[in-house]
């Protein structure tokens, strides 16, 4: 895994643990479905731009 590689999950996983918390201490039904969509589409970002094309 390139350093690139690396760095852009280790800031995917330090925006899980942000939100975490978030979701943990503020459980609005609402703030939960906003950021369940937004952690998807960043989840599916980070996907399509690191695995999905042959480097």
């Amino acid at each position: 895994m390139t350093l690139s590689r690396f760095l852009a999950v280790l800031a995917f996983v330090v925006f899980l643990a942000f939100f975490g918390v978030v979701v943990r201490f503020v459980p609005h039904p609402d703030l939960v479905v906003a950021i369940g969509i937004g952690v998807l589409l960043a989840g599916y970002d980070l996907w399509s731009q690191l695995w999905s094309r042959a480097r």
